[in-house]
């Protein structure tokens, strides 16, 4: 039976929590509630027993820390994959930080979450609000189990909100493209670099589905004589680091591949001799046809030099310097402290030849013209008129003359889309497509669906109606290109026919 404790001028109310063992009651915020009279405090004292008898004890002091200091002890305690990490890094300093992390955790409610995401909705993307959200929903849900709050704020009530039906986490359309779509991108991009690199870079995507971080980490020795072998995937991180690791989900693979695209790849690593790399020690396919800034080596330090001083993500420098008013004080003063100290300046030359292409470089400078026929707008200016691609034109031609666009919207990893869907044109079996995308398929069924031989060569020989068809189609464009690889296939090609 609890009872009424007199302290100076007010009472407490006391209950038993267990045997020797008593507790005050408090309120939300954990502060000792203080009552008038002690009959009141006593009929507090007894509800709150009745209460714990019913659902336990909870120490009233948990949950007072900060969502920064519990997200920063959080985050030290998970171990998941290097790109996983950066990219919690980044949401939770650009945007979770900002608006929670000088509350009590007990303090955030559920309320406070949806205001929360109605103003960032008015700024961001619907799928980058559904992954803040679910950043969240994930450092709440540790919370709980830790029992440090009651309950997850961040959890979506069903049936509240907007009634949309199935299409309420609907994404974009993704982009795909034909196989000529492929060749005119290749043979764009090479262009534009003026090598005949990333033209074998955009067919081995093409053909093969390979993503991204596979691509730019494929070895030469995994180019075999009919087959290329997927062990490595080479990956970004905030810091500008290339990381080495095993492709997405241990997917582990060896891709069927065509004569003609084996030969594509012989010949680059012919053409370029590859050494390893100053960052691996490794021999690659491709290298960078760009150059890298690096602090010490003529360039000064750049944005990723400042991030690692401050110990935060390259994006939150970005913020800092551009939208000052999406990071926190303090966080703002590591940043500004650093700049200080590094004497960081923005726009600083390159000098020296990058080993591999950089995801954003790659797309915005090679992969986004070549597809689209403008250039990607910069980021905070997409309002302004569109920059076309010139091309020269003939003399007697007045004016200058531009790309048209291939594939608008279309992204790298939007022709790993379209191997797929020419895969399921071509009928092939969803065993086979399930092992060249590197995907898993856990269902019972999946377990008695085995590769043949068979199936593996009705692949390759519709990949090969695929590209020669695209061949036969950009030849009647025109016979030559002033890209030398596609030009000597071309001639190739003319001499078939003819």
């Amino acid at each position: 039976m609890g009872y009424g404790e007199k302290r100076g001028d007010y009472f407490r109310g006391r209950f038993k929590i267990e045997k020797g063992k008593y507790g005050t009651v408090c309120d939300e915020q954990g502060r000792t509630i203080k009552f008038k009279t002690a009959r009141e405090a006593k009929r507090a004292a007894n509800d709150e027993e009745t209460r714990i008898r019913d659902k336990g004890w909870r120490d009233p002091s948990l949950g007072l820390e900060t969502f920064e200091e519990y997200v920063n002890r959080w985050f030290e305690d998970i171990d998941l994959a290097p790109t996983t990490m950066d990219n919690y890094r980044r949401d939770i300093e650009g945007h979770l930080l900002p608006e929670f992390g000088d509350r009590p955790l007990k303090a955030i409610t559920a309320r406070d979450v949806s205001v929360w995401e109605k103003k960032i909705k008015a700024v961001y993307a619907p799928e980058s609000v559904r992954t803040y959200r679910s950043r969240l929903h994930l450092v709440f849900a540790d919370a709980v189990e830790e029992g440090l709050v009651a309950a997850n704020p961040a959890t979506q009530r069903r049936g509240r909100g907007k009634r949309a039906g199935r299409t309420r986490h609907r994404g974009p359309e993704k982009v795909t493209t034909s196989p000529l779509g492929i060749l005119l991108i290749a043979e764009r991009m090479a262009v534009l670099s003026g090598r005949d690199d990333e033209f074998v870079a955009n067919v081995a995507i093409g053909y093969t589905g390979k993503r991204w971080g596979e691509l730019v980490g494929l070895e030469t020795k995994f180019v075999r004589e009919e087959a290329i072998r997927v062990e490595w995937q080479l990956v970004e991180l905030d810091s500008g680091e290339l990381v080495r690791c095993p492709p997405k989900d241990d997917s582990y693979r060896t891709l069927d591949a065509n004569r003609w695209l084996i030969a594509l790849l012989r010949d680059q690593i012919a053409r370029k001799n590859p050494v390893p790399c100053p960052c691996h020690g490794r021999t690659y396919v491709f290298d960078s046809y760009g150059t890298v800034r690096r602090w010490g080596r003529g360039g000064g330090p750049t944005l990723k030099d400042v991030a690692k001083v401050a110990s935060v993500s390259t994006g939150t420098v970005s913020n800092v310097l551009n939208h000052p008013e999406l990071v926190a004080a303090e966080t703002q003063l590591r940043v500004t402290e650093a700049i200080a100290e590094l004497e960081y300046t923005r726009g600083r030359t390159a000098e020296e030849t990058a080993a591999h292409w950089r995801r954003s470089g790659f797309g915005s400078r090679i992969f986004y013209p070549a597809a689209h026929g403008t250039y990607r707008p910069e980021k905070g200016k997409e309002d302004k008129p569109v920059v076309p691609v010139p091309i020269q034109a003939e003399r007697w031609m007045p004016g200058t003359l531009c790309w048209t666009p291939i594939a608008a919207g279309l992204t790298p990893h939007g022709e790993r889309h379209s191997h797929k869907m020419h895969m399921e044109e071509m009928g092939t079996p969803k065993v086979l497509m399930d092992e060249r995308m590197g995907h898993i398929d856990g269902s019972v069924s999946a377990r008695y669906s085995h590769v043949s031989g068979e199936m593996r060569l009705r692949l390759l020989e519709g990949l090969d109606r695929n590209w020669y068809a695209a061949l036969d189609a950009r030849l009647a464009m025109s016979p030559r290109s002033s890209v030398a690889v596609l030009d000597a296939l071309l001639s190739a090609r003319a001499a078939q026919r003819s």
